[in-house]
């Protein structure tokens, strides 16, 4: 067997292609490239879009990078009928080893989404292949698009919203996410009410009606809140109980530094009544007690604190409810300016947070998905192009099904 013979087996060539030669260039000094030139057979016809047989109008000569052959670049160039179809345009005949419109094989393509895919930065696969990135970006936006406009999404009944930046205090994006698959549904410039309009616009191109949106788990952001309530109608709001806890925690943290700044003992013991048992060292857990003994008012605060954590565990709506009020009494009494101003918050969303006992969902697996996102960012040191970056995470978190070569 030659080797003609043999690329053609290896390309997976049928009639009628064939491979006319292949030959080696040196291209410096210390660089060769194999060459592989493709041919067509004489008087061979090409169907058109309707399957009707047609004759060549003209060829294009076109060149496709490949994978490597060992160390040593690898291109195929091939002349590209031209054909006249049964309705009297012209068409271009697609080749079998590469797509429409691109400079590498779908080999090549496949490799370079597998390097990615194994988290490897756009950037450096095409320092690897030898290509330049936004090429290689262009290809990867390419097979995200395609993917995305043939995911299936009509199950959805449940979705969580957040937002997250593109890179450190610039250009957020707003993600939704189907908490029952757990994974990304639609992403979007901005964090404003818009982007729930625009989120509505996506499920109307996917058949989701806005009424089979049951569930939601979102923050306070009043944008969200407006957008949910004018395009999901039938939606339940949830407020995500890890944001309900940071505002808590953060109330914790004022009354600390409230105190401290009269009392230096207090001085590096932030965490010391934020964190759970679990996370702090006996000594810490001991320097705890003894803070509470010597600060009744930081005392009283950390045991609200720590009893508020207690309504997460309820089944019972009525007894949830019953608790959170018995709560705020509490904090009414206790006449902590942080704890008052959070019970406020709570008033003014009363539904959305006691909701959580009937829905039992939140932005959990959200923020795992953003642990991914952030790690995608330090990987690539941040995404100028909001494209790029909102394509990665569909990526990366949207179980996308990809048609490229495996």
């Amino acid at each position: 067997m030659n080797s003609v013979e043999l690329f053609k087996m290896a390309l997976g060539l049928q009639s009628p292609w064939f491979v006319e030669k292949v030959e080696f260039a040196n291209k410096s000094k210390n660089v060769r490239e194999l060459n592989i030139h493709i041919e067509f057979n004489k008087g061979a016809k090409f169907k058109d879009i309707k399957g009707v047989d047609c004759g060549i109008h003209d060829t294009v000569k076109r060149t496709w990078q490949h994978l490597n052959f060992f160390e040593h670049h690898c291109y195929i160039h091939a002349r590209i009928p031209r054909i006249l179809t049964s309705d009297g345009k012209i068409q271009n005949v697609e080749v079998p080893w590469a797509r429409a419109n691109s400079g590498f094989t779908l080999l090549f393509e496949a490799f370079a989404m597998l390097l990615i895919e194994n988290e490897m930065p756009v950037n450096k696969a095409a320092d690897i292949l030898k290509v330049y990135p936004k090429r290689l970006w262009t290809m990867f936006n390419y097979w995200v698009t395609l993917a995305l406009s043939k995911d299936k999404q009509s199950t959805v009944t449940a979705i969580g919203i957040d937002e997250t930046s593109r890179k450190k205090g610039h250009d957020y994006v707003t993600v939704a996410v189907d908490l029952n698959e757990r994974r990304v549904l639609f992403v979007t410039e901005g964090k404003d009410e818009k982007t729930i309009d625009r989120l509505k616009e996506h499920f109307d191109n996917k058949d989701v009606l806005p009424e089979q949106i049951r569930q939601v788990s979102i923050d306070m952001s009043p944008a969200f809140i407006a957008g949910i309530s004018n395009n999901f109608p039938k939606a339940e709001i949830t407020f995500d109980r890890f944001h309900i806890v940071k505002l808590l925690n953060e109330a914790m943290d004022k009354v600390r530094k409230d105190e401290r700044r009269d009392h230096e003992q207090l001085k590096g013991h932030k965490y010391t009544f934020l964190k759970s048992n679990e996370h702090l060292s006996e000594r810490q857990k001991k320097e705890r007690e003894e803070l509470i003994e010597l600060y009744p008012k930081l005392g009283k605060a950390y045991r609200l604190k720590e009893l508020f954590n207690d309504f997460w565990t309820f089944s019972n709506f009525e007894e949830a409810v019953s608790f959170l009020a018995y709560w705020c009494d509490l904090v009414e009494d206790a006449s902590i300016a942080h704890f008052k101003k959070f019970v406020n918050m709570l008033n003014s969303h009363w539904n959305g947070v006691i909701n959580y006992i009937k829905s039992k969902i939140s932005n959990g697996i959200l923020e795992s998905i953003n642990s991914k996102i952030q790690l995608a960012k330090r990987r690539a040191r941040g995404f100028r192009n909001t494209t790029n970056f909102i394509n990665m995470i569909y990526f990366i978190a949207g179980k996308l099904k990809f048609d490229y070569p495996l």
